[in-house]
């Protein structure tokens, strides 16, 4: 199985892994990239996920498409060689709320393992909307913009 078809599988229910099992698909010198923050090599981001594995009921991610993109000769670390659209289902341990949120991640893999990991997605939608009265002033700002 490839690094691409084993990080779909590993993103299928983060809830049901070991950190350990990132391992499997992120390389050593990983450089992983969210909207909160920067991890930097595989300890960190088995951190992360360790917190994140505390915190959460599920976060199940449905992968609608992964894209190749064309290399170049000169292949950098942060080379992104794969596009991959997602929706995230995100359950917290103590809350009632159930959080989806389209996103996607660009990667970089060399030969059979992930060097690089960016995820875009819009943090006001994860986590400021579900804040009791931020939550309405965000949405209501929206609403205008929308307008």
């Amino acid at each position: 199985m490839d690094v691409i078809k084993r990080f779909c599988k590993i993103y299928t229910d983060i809830c049901q892994i070991s950190p350990d099992d990132l391992e499997d698909i992120y390389a050593s010198n990983i450089k992983f990239i969210d909207p909160i923050t920067t991890h930097t090599g595989i300890d960190e981001v088995k951190s992360y996920f360790s917190n994140l594995l505390t915190q959460a009921e599920t976060c199940k991610f449905d992968i609608a498409d992964v894209f190749q993109c064309s290399l170049q000769n000169n292949q950098s670390q942060s080379q992104v060689t794969h596009v991959v659209n997602w929706t995230m289902t995100l359950e917290l341990k103590n809350s009632t709320k159930r959080v989806t949120l389209d996103g996607t991640t660009q990667l970089g893999v060399d030969g059979d393992i992930i060097t690089y990991h960016k995820d875009y997605y819009d943090l006001g939608e994860m986590v400021y909307e579900h804040v009791p009265i931020l939550g309405f002033i965000i949405k209501m700002i929206k609403g205008k913009l929308a307008k």
